[in-house]
């Protein structure tokens, strides 16, 4: 590829780098603290583009002189640094929740779990620490106090869950963290809604048909829709 073609290339991934950056969208990929990579990463990758197109102005042949044309199908690579551009995937959902198993069981078992705060009705909990709670500590914190849930929607079978994405790193290595609901769930729960869930704790639970691990349950008293969040994993 000639050297104002890569200038291109490298101009339109730090474009779309810098794009992910101010528009947010970058959490739907890798976690927040990544940003600090991402924006110098985005102006490094323009810093080269302005110079590679500097140098070629530069060396710029003769009127008259056409060099040597490159391959069509080099342009090729442009496609998915404009599809970054133009088309921003949704963050990973309940169709990727279903076919991967519960992100409880990689977690060690440990005890001590900081007590819950008494002033707080209900607390707010990520789903990861309610359902270590659940299975690591049998609940024994998390009784005696009404839990306040996030997160989206999915199915296993006919039973409706509550779920969210656990990322280590990034996307790819995104694993959902799944829990029940027990007595009285409200009808019509679609697929990647997001609900806000409070209630107490289960000590029912039931296994993964994915990876044989333990689900955590909560008793409900009231399920809400709420919007997604700006970052949907945790």
């Amino acid at each position: 590829m000639r050297r104002d073609a890569q200038a291109v290339v490298l101009l339109l991934l730090g474009g779309g780098l810098l794009r992910l950056a101010v528009t947010g969208d970058y959490l739907d990929y890798v976690k927040p603290s990544a940003l600090w990579l991402i924006v110098p990463a985005g102006l490094a990758l323009i810093t080269v583009a302005a110079v590679t197109v500097w140098d070629v102005w530069r060396d710029r042949p003769e009127a008259g002189h056409d060099g040597h044309g490159d391959p069509k199908v080099a342009w090729l690579l442009l496609a998915p640094v404009v599809g970054m551009l133009l088309v921003a995937p949704n963050a990973l959902g309940s169709y990727d929740a279903e076919r991967s198993g519960t992100a409880v069981g990689s977690e060690e078992g440990r005890a001590g779990y900081p007590e819950l705060p008494d002033d707080e009705d209900p607390v707010e909990l990520a789903l990861l620490d309610y359902a270590a709670r659940a299975v690591f500590d049998e609940g024994r914190t998390l009784e005696g106090h009404r839990i306040q849930l996030s997160g989206f929607i999915l199915y296993n079978g006919d039973e409706p869950q509550l779920a969210r994405m656990v990322v280590s790193c990034c996307a790819a290595d995104a694993r959902p963290v799944k829990i029940g609901f027990d007595g009285e769930v409200p009808e019509g729960l679609e697929p990647d809604q997001w609900v806000e869930v409070v209630g107490v704790y289960s000590p029912r639970q039931g296994r993964d048909e994915i990876n044989g691990e333990l689900i955590p349950y909560i008793e409900v008293e009231s399920v809400t829709e709420i919007a997604a969040p700006d970052n949907e994993y945790q």
